[in-house]
């Protein structure tokens, strides 16, 4: 495994042209905004080039969060007005005390919308009420209580045989598309689809086709979570008003089985004893629809490009006990979908050394934390099996740690699991070093992994 540079040639290079916000983003904030530094007044920023949407960060953010970690552990971003916090335990400390990091901030839109794009959303009657990843109140627990339940060790463990006929019927289409035209793009055809359909089975979700679905959360992560121009937040504006009536109209139906998701959800009292008003069960909704098959079908398809990748891994997972968890594992610690998450201060605080006012909004760099090197020992090289390992940040920590981490890491175990047993001889085209990656602000994975039939491959078991 090639180590990263230490250090980004944006930092050394300032006619490199990386960082789309011109001369103005260039040491506009000064040496205060590089916490860490005790640089003399006037410096100018080394990380104004730093674009968190650009090609360079996007395609290869190592050398950027090694840095960050390195000089500049607490740096406020002049372009987004964030303040990153790159270390390990500063993130971990950030997201253990949630009363003075609040998430009130985690699911803003981090583009501005405007007012063409808000009036779509009205007219759909959009709105997310805090419920999960965003909710500091009382709420918060019991709400979780009642997505945990659908989502525990029991329920998932019951869940594999789904997750594996899913993955089968999915890969013998693959099957027959290798054997037809020697290619197939596993992120589409695979990756994408499977948590997709495993979580509508699960939940009870039926009438509504899975790509309408993905689609509808795929333009949701773009809307809030990407740069995207005036006119194309119009076009995702609407899908995502669309994914808003249906969710609505799914809650709304009062005779889902108790024992349902949804039927849960309906039933479910809030502290003072009322039951959940509609707006905060749609706002659940839309989380854990969202989380359930986007970011899953993302590390999923990190997963399978990344052993594909690896020097003499493939097709090891689909017969070596134990392998396939150990390298969802990993690439949960060094590429995990969910690269960042937001939090807002409650008040004046310190982290790491670094003074921070109330208000200020942070970004944690969940994925430069999995590299970071006082916790992960050569964190560069992939290591299935390191002691480890299951101390990364992917899923969070605390209170509101992802509800569903455990059905996340085992649909991406099967699925690698099936595939390399299904697909022993398959190998990366040359097209997966230029294929497009997912350049949102909290989330990171190829959309497309590219495969053919390898000169010498075996037929598929």
């Amino acid at each position: 495994m090639t180590s990263a540079p230490s250090r980004p040639a944006a930092l050394t290079d300032t006619a490199s042209g990386l960082c789309p916000y011109g001369e103005a983003t260039r040491g506009a904030a000064g040496a205060s905004d590089v916490a860490g530094r005790g640089g003399a007044s006037g410096l100018q920023d080394p990380f104004g080039l730093l674009d968190l949407f650009g090609e360079g960060f996007v395609r290869d953010p190592y050398p950027w969060l090694d840095s960050l970690r390195a000089e500049a552990p607490v740096h406020r971003d002049p372009a987004t007005g964030l303040w990153l916090i790159s270390r390990y335990e500063d993130i971990r400390r950030v997201l253990l005390d949630p009363t003075a990091f609040r998430p009130d901030n985690a699911q803003h839109a981090i583009t501005p919308l405007g007012v063409p794009a808000l009036r779509v959303l009205a007219r759909a009657g959009f709105r997310v009420r805090p419920a999960l990843a965003n909710n500091a109140s009382a709420s918060h627990a019991g709400l979780r209580r009642v997505v945990t339940r659908f989502f525990n060790a029991e329920r998932v463990a019951a869940a594999v045989p789904v997750i594996e006929r899913v993955a089968d019927e999915l890969l013998d289409t693959v099957c027959t598309e290798i054997d037809t035209t020697d290619g197939s793009d596993l992120f589409g055809a695979f990756a994408h689809t499977l948590p997709c359909r495993v979580m509508m089975e699960l939940l009870g979700i039926h009438g509504l086709d899975t790509t309408t679905l993905v689609r509808w959360s795929d333009a949701s992560l773009e809307l809030f979570w990407g740069r995207p121009s005036p006119e194309r937040q119009l076009e995702l504006a609407a899908l995502v008003g669309e994914f808003h009536q249906w969710l609505t109209s799914l809650v709304s139906d009062r005779t889902a089985p108790a024992d349902s998701f949804v039927g849960a959800l309906v039933r479910h009292r809030l502290p003072d004893g009322e039951l959940l008003d509609l707006e905060t069960a749609v706002g659940a909704c839309f989380f854990v629809f969202i989380a359930g098959q986007s970011t899953t079908g993302q590390l999923i398809a990190t997963v399978l490009r990344s052993a594909l990748a690896e020097p003499g891994l493939w097709p090891r997972p689909g017969h070596e006990e134990g392998l396939a968890k150990a390298w969802v594992e990993e690439v949960l610690r060094r590429e995990p979908p969910v690269t960042t998450w937001r939090r807002v201060t409650a008040h004046a605080v310190e982290v790491g050394g670094t003074p921070l006012p109330a208000g200020a909004e942070l970004l944690l760099m969940l994925m430069g934390s999995g590299s970071d090197p006082e916790v992960f020992e050569n964190p560069e090289e992939m290591r299935p099996h390191r002691a480890n390992s299951r101390h990364h940040l992917a899923f969070g920590v605390g209170r509101h740690r992802c509800p569903g981490a455990s059905l996340a890491r085992t649909e991406a175990a099967v699925a690698l699991r099936a595939a390399a047993r299904r697909l022993p001889g398959v190998r990366l085209t040359a097209e997966a070093a230029h294929s497009p990656v997912l350049d949102l602000l909290s989330f990171r994975a190829p959309l497309r992994v590219p495969v053919a039939s390898s000169p010498t491959a075996s037929p598929a078991l």
